[in-house]
């Protein structure tokens, strides 16, 4: 059972998640930032990992530490259900269009995080949302679930459709390094012998 669930509780936010890597993309999230809610429905759909997350915080100083808490939890989440990687196919990306915006991301469940990230937004703001917290929420998943994740933003002029499209590009990534390798289901996907 490829599953996991995080409690995480800071003076700042408490959060409480389940993921579910074999899923069907149900996803049942309240953060309390509604553009942010929106983006981590399309993760769960489009990766098909089951979601649900419960998550207060400081939102009366602003999003930040909620959308990166957030991103932190979940990375644990994802790291822990995929356990030691046996039978995975460890590398996925996706080159997602969404009208005007056209995003390729790529990644690779190596247990070295990194981000690479070449996403500019034309307005810092998605209705109340910070589009900055964007990459502060990439940065968590990458660094807490041990992953070299790269998001390239090819075109794009609407800030939503970027943002949506980056989140789905990740998600349909996530898919791919996640399912097992029907030649080596029972194989560590390194020549090291453990990732």
């Amino acid at each position: 059972m490829r599953q996991a669930t995080i409690t995480r509780k800071t003076a700042e936010t408490d959060i409480t998640l389940t993921v579910d890597l074999d899923g069907t993309g149900t996803y049942d999230v309240k953060t309390g930032v509604g553009f942010f809610d929106h983006m981590l429905d399309q993760l769960a759909r489009h990766s098909l990992m089951d979601l649900t997350l419960r998550a207060t915080g400081d939102l009366h100083i602003d999003d930040h530490h909620t959308v990166e808490d957030c991103g932190i939890a979940i990375g644990q989440a994802l790291s822990k259900a995929v356990g030691d990687k046996k039978g995975i196919l460890r590398y996925g990306s996706c080159l997602l269009p969404m009208d005007d915006a056209l995003v390729r991301a790529a990644l690779d469940l190596s247990g070295r995080p990194f981000l690479v990230w070449n996403v500019d937004f034309p307005t810092q703001k998605i209705g109340t949302f910070d589009t900055e917290l964007v990459r502060e929420f990439f940065q968590a998943i990458a660094t807490h679930g041990g992953i070299t994740l790269h998001v390239d933003c090819l075109h794009g002029v609407n800030s939503h459709h970027i943002a949506e499209a980056a989140f789905k590009a990740v998600a349909r990534a996530l898919r791919d390094a996640l399912e097992t390798d029907p030649r080596k289901s029972d194989a560590i996907p390194s020549t090291k012998g453990m990732l």
